[in-house]
């Protein structure tokens, strides 16, 4: 017994070591003026961003670049995801008010490119679709020359359209991993959901994106049927990052990708047809979206 317990806890300890972090995940962290001045927009406005609800790498050197992701309809979802860091329980009513202190962030921070995101409403009838709907409108009111950007939950049919109907300039959905890997990492939405979402916001004229995890165990040819998967269904626009364990009951991650690796699927990816592709290992979803050509 005592051999088996030496064995497990080398084991642990090699496999501890064997995923400790490459140089090329180091941060630098910049607190310059711009991001005292969007931290004090996001606060005054009692707004919720991904950028903190994720503890997202970037948020530095976005926050500096007076870029951020506003999240809408508070900051508790109704989903309990592996991967994601965001707050899960029974969310707060809706604050009717949002749409409007995002469209006046999004006006004070003279965002050219915004991006909303949102968590999961389940609990709402529509499912927030209507929210989305109002946030797009109230932006684009005041701020007319803006491009707009969201990344939605899995609506489909009315729910999409609602969204579709408000005409945002780009529409994201993230299929998140590879296939094989969905149930594991998704605790509700499915990969053929999440295509349908993708494939009806491509048929409705407006630029599609997603985005994908590595490092969760997927292979390269999972992820390449991935990127022909979404390319199929009309999608333009694809994010590809490492996955960052962002707390100890958040799903492991399995293997640090290199950036020669990101680079191989960025050509990929490229070579399929897609308009743009930003693959590196701390990409995220709305990562140098500003630099996206409409």
């Amino acid at each position: 017994m005592f051999c088996k317990k030496l064995l497990i806890s080398q084991n642990q300890k090699n496999r501890h070591f064997m995923l400790r972090k490459p140089d090329w995940l180091k941060i630098k962290i910049e607190n310059t003026e711009n991001f005292a001045f969007v931290k004090k927009i996001v606060a005054e406005n009692q707004l919720h961003t991904i950028c903190s609800s994720g503890k997202c790498p970037n948020q530095c050197e976005c926050w500096s670049r007076g870029s951020a992701t506003f999240m809408i309809m508070g900051d508790i979802c109704t989903r309990k995801c592996k991967f994601c860091a965001t707050k899960t329980g029974k969310p707060l009513p809706l604050d009717i008010f949002e749409p409007e202190k995002v469209a006046e962030s999004v006006y004070l921070m003279k965002l050219k490119h915004c991006v909303v995101t949102s968590v999961d409403r389940d609990d709402l009838p529509d499912k927030g679709a209507s929210h989305w709907a109002q946030t797009v409108l109230k932006i684009r009111e005041l701020n007319p020359k803006t491009i707009i950007e969201l990344l939605i939950p899995d609506y489909q049919d009315e729910l999409l359209q609602m969204v579709v109907d408000a005409k945002p300039n780009i529409i994201g959905h993230n299929l998140e991993t590879v296939e094989r890997l969905t149930p594991q990492v998704r605790s509700v939405a499915t990969y053929q959901n999440s295509l349908e979402t993708l494939r009806q916001i491509a048929a409705s004229g407006i630029l599609t994106k997603t985005g994908l995890m590595v490092g969760l165990g997927e292979t390269e040819a999972e992820v390449k049927q991935t990127l022909v998967d979404a390319r199929n269904v009309g999608t333009a626009v694809v994010t590809i990052g490492q996955y960052l364990q962002p707390a100890k009951n958040n799903i492991e991650v399995k293997q640090y990708v290199t950036p020669e690796q990101f680079e191989k699927y960025k050509s990929y990816a490229l070579s399929l047809g897609y308009k743009h592709v930003e693959s590196a290992p701390l990409v995220r979803s709305s990562y140098m979206s500003d630099t996206i050509e409409i």
